[in-house]
């Protein structure tokens, strides 16, 4: 089928690409044609190829392997990572992360004092507008192969009477001792959702055009089930899967 005119060609390429690996061809697991070779087929240049294959990666039909070229990826084949999701405590009473993963901060993490905007002040029942400390880092693992950045608030009303009126708590996960140590018995509650990321949110963590990242919040939560802390974490959403035990 001719391509359409009207349309922009990065679209045009994506189309066509989409069309030939859901007729079957281009079966799961073999090559697409080169960039070069497309950028010949749609008198375009390498970049515009890129910008429609962005769009079949973020759909999950395609994956590029460096220096291989670009491969269909079967709708039933595993994601390169898989993130258990959760919160445990160790031996020594310290709080780990269920992925295993050993994340560290690039650099060390900024606190400011912000105003919680009217959807952080739902999730942690407070007044918009009630001041928090936020915190914010970027993190890596893995040898810096992976990225996510990690936001902790933490209601200054969470901290009445207790030292942290007068200094900062620590962000997470270190927050959850300190708050044990206050005499919280803890629970977490856990909100996904994926979305587009803003410009500075994609340039941060490297994900090419068309890639959404998947944004986690979790709720930190006493016994009876007043909030007490708020988490953000944002992740690249094109070659991973979160699991959790129910």
């Amino acid at each position: 089928m001719p391509p359409d005119k009207a349309q922009a060609k990065y679209r045009q390429i994506a189309e066509h690409l989409r069309a030939g690996i859901l007729d079957g061809t281009y079966p799961a697991g073999q090559p697409l044609p080169s960039e070069e070779v497309l950028a010949k087929q749609f008198g375009v240049t390498r970049p515009t190829v890129r910008q429609g294959v962005a769009e079949l990666r973020a759909a999950g039909l395609v994956e590029v392997m460096m220096g291989r070229g670009m491969f269909v990826r079967s709708p039933h084949s595993r994601p390169s990572y898989t993130r258990p999701r959760g919160v445990r405590s160790d031996a020594n009473g310290r709080y780990i992360e269920a992925d295993g993963l050993r994340w560290t901060d690039a650099e060390e993490p900024a606190v400011t004092r912000t105003d919680a905007p009217l959807a952080l002040a739902d999730l942690l029942d407070i007044p918009p507008g009630e001041p928090m400390y936020t915190y914010d880092a970027l993190q890596t693992a893995d040898r810096g192969r992976l990225h996510q950045l990690h936001r902790t608030h933490v209601p200054f009303s969470v901290l009445l009477d207790t030292k942290y009126e007068e200094e900062a708590p620590p962000p997470a996960p270190q927050l959850y001792g300190a708050l044990r140590k206050l005499g919280h018995d803890l629970r977490f509650t856990e909100y996904l959702r994926t979305r587009m990321p803003l410009p500075d949110e994609a340039k941060t963590l490297r994900l090419p055009d068309g890639v959404p990242l998947l944004h986690i919040l979790r709720v930190t939560l006493s016994a009876d089930g007043k909030p007490l802390a708020l988490e953000e974490f944002e992740l690249p959403g094109d070659d991973l899967e979160l699991s959790y035990n129910l």
